[in-house]
């Protein structure tokens, strides 16, 4: 059977549409070498970090506290009438039974009802947490907390439930993703910081880590996905370097309430290094989500429209991200505002006027956080567009592309 003949414009309207995509052209491959020639070392250095930095034991505090808790059942109560006097009370007078679970065996024990604004609220069978202190006469007890273990597990179950059957294998590398997070934070960031090391670089390589590794899981090895942890770890460096200045600038001390002061005095960390830390960790996950979603987005606009230049695809890109940081902005500040809504509340009341609690230290602190973080997300957008526009322009030659 003779063979046919191959039409010579099928092989160059082929060679063509490659070339019109880009993912096979020239423009990608050096573009994916300078990025693993940028990450890789970062990567070196984030587990160099991590191995240096790592607590080799359990922190111990400089002043242990004089209480200790254990956990405990209401048996019974017995209310009285408060005197006169006495400031209203959310639990009452009185007296509460308490079955202690202490390391010697079980034991009940007589504790005064708080008359404390936000003691807890109690009825016989509630599970609590009970302080024991010893003084001369003998302990002393008193009920400090509900606990909250089989509550906190149900609901985190039922966001794990949701995740896995909205997002299914996505929401799954999610859920496994946010466990890192955990991890990180609670076995490497806050020991680390307790052992004595600088804050400032233990958040910087903790939020390093989690960058690495969470972004690769949840959205897969891909161009795109390096392009977003190359503008995350840009942004991050850029947030903790205003961090640092504005900090200094603005002569924060970083204590501002009880437990900021308990912190300090009990581990000795520095207050002012824990603030700046906290603004750097505080941004990982906004600067995430906006960074993803631009490469994402040019990744996406280059293949609906493969015919555009790197001008109409970060122009385009960029529009999408003015809208999101739009809304990302006011997400910012109030997250920031609903977390420490009481202080505010309390010294906007004893200052009297908006403008004198501005400048207080606590409110200054809370406008550092908000505007440092949202200068590293605004510089978040335009640098990751560009990285991503780079990376998936068209490699299509001009006498191909149309007029």
């Amino acid at each position: 059977m003779p063979c046919q003949a191959v039409p010579h414009t099928d092989i160059t309207e082929g060679v063509g549409r490659v070339g019109a995509h880009g993912h096979a052209g020239h423009a990608t491959l050096p573009m994916t070498r300078v990025a693993w020639a940028v990450l890789a070392p970062l990567a070196v250095l984030t587990v160099v970090g991590l191995v240096v930095l790592w607590p080799s034991s359990a922190p111990v505090p400089e002043r242990p506290s004089a209480a200790q808790e254990f956990d405990g059942v209401v048996l019974a109560l017995e209310p009285q009438e408060c005197p006169e006097d006495a400031p209203e009370a959310s639990g009452g007078c009185g007296t509460v039974t308490v079955r202690v679970d202490a390391p010697d065996g079980e034991r009940e024990v007589e504790a005064p009802l708080s008359t404390a604004p936000g003691a807890p609220e109690l009825e016989v069978g509630d599970e609590v947490v009970v302080a024991a202190a010893e003084t001369p006469e003998g302990y002393l007890y008193g009920v400090v907390d509900h606990q909250r273990g089989p509550q906190l597990w149900a609901l985190l179950a039922a966001l794990g439930l949701a995740l896995v059957a909205f997002g299914r294998w996505r929401g799954l590398t999610a859920l496994v993703g946010l466990g890192i997070t955990f991890v990180v934070l609670l076995a490497f960031i806050v020991p680390a910081v307790i052992a004595g090391e600088a804050p400032v670089l233990v958040a910087l390589v903790g939020a390093s880590a989690v960058t690495l590794s969470v972004l690769y899981l949840t959205h897969g090895v891909s161009l795109s996905t390096t392009v977003a942890v190359m503008g995350t770890m840009a942004s991050l460096g850029l947030t903790a370097a205003l961090s640092e200045v504005a900090v200094g600038a603005l002569h924060l001390t970083g204590v501002t309430d009880d437990i900021s002061t308990a912190v300090t005095s009990t581990y000795g960390i520095d207050p002012r290094g824990l603030l700046v830390a906290s603004i750097i960790i505080g941004s990982v996950g906004v600067l995430d989500d906006v960074t993803v979603t631009q490469a994402a987005t040019v990744t996406e606009l280059g293949r609906a429209n493969p015919s555009y230049r790197f001008a109409e695809l970060y122009g385009a890109a960029a529009r999408v991200g003015r809208s999101h940081i739009a809304s990302v902005v006011n997400t910012i500040v109030l997250a920031y505002a609903g977390s420490s809504l009481p202080l505010l509340v309390l010294v906007v009341a004893d200052n009297g006027s908006l403008a004198g609690a501005a400048t207080t230290q606590l409110i200054a602190q809370e406008v550092v956080r908000s505007a440092v973080a949202t200068i590293g997300l605004i510089a978040a957008v335009p640098l990751t567009t560009a990285l991503a526009s780079l990376a998936t322009r068209t490699a299509e030659p001009e006498a191909a592309r149309p007029a």
